[in-house]
């Protein structure tokens, strides 16, 4: 039976291939079975049920991902990435007031499209060094985004980057509520969030549509019966 653990190479001896496609097909597996659960469930879902996803034993998910921190660092590095492009892009735009509505709104939209990620921006990973170190960079850069929105005069001097951590956690509340019974709440939400940020005269956002009765209805049974409603 084979071991996807990489046998040790020794001089003079070609690497088993054979093992080493079977230890990257699992770690594949593993990372694509925990990226559906994280998206559709969150984080807490537990390390046992991600095995039983990629169809993989508990001790072939612990040597190709010892700790959750590690396999939420793997899960989540191209999120991130795209995470610190948004800050970056939003820096860029000549007008920082719409750079900083547009940067919140597009970190929130990353949310709505993924509960694990949701998750990841409300929560911290120490032992994920990289995620870690991405995380740190957005901030500074976010720092910076909001000095220049503020010099604008169109964001109130009172706003501080603790309330943009607040409106993350009120999004990912709002986004693991809803699900699918009403995906597009998290807009309305975060417009009204911009528009209490904005300074008196500054241009405002566009204030989305009010989730239906009906839909807002089934978000609250589905809190009280978890499941497809």
């Amino acid at each position: 039976m084979h071991s996807d653990a990489a046998p040790d190479e020794t001089p003079g001896r070609p690497p088993d291939t054979g093992l080493r496609a079977d230890a990257e097909r699992n770690r594949d597996r593993i990372l694509a079975a925990a990226r559906r659960l994280f998206a559709t469930e969150g984080l807490s879902v537990s390390m046992a049920s991600v095995a039983r996803e990629a169809g993989v034993g508990k001790a072939t998910l612990s040597r190709r991902f010892a700790t959750r921190d590690e396999l939420v660092n793997a899960v989540f590095a191209d999120r991130m990435d795209a995470y610190a492009s948004a800050v970056t892009e939003a820096l860029a735009d000549p007008e920082p007031w719409r750079g900083f509505t547009g940067y919140v709104t597009a970190v929130c939209a990353m949310q709505a499209a993924d509960r694990g990620f949701a998750d990841v921006l409300t929560m911290t990973f120490p032992a994920a060094k990289a995620l870690e170190k991405r995380r740190a960079e957005s901030y500074n850069a976010f720092l910076e985004l909001v000095a220049r929105a503020k010099g604008t005069g169109h964001l109130r001097d009172d706003f501080t980057s603790q309330d943009l951590v607040i409106l993350l956690m009120a999004n990912a509340g709002v986004v693991n509520a809803t699900g699918e019974a009403a995906p597009d709440t998290w807009r309305r939400l975060t417009a009204h969030m911009l528009r209490s940020y904005a300074a008196p005269g500054a241009p405002l956002p566009a204030l989305p549509d009010a989730p239906a009765r009906a839909a807002l209805y089934r978000a609250m049974v589905r809190l009280t019966r978890p499941g497809p409603t």
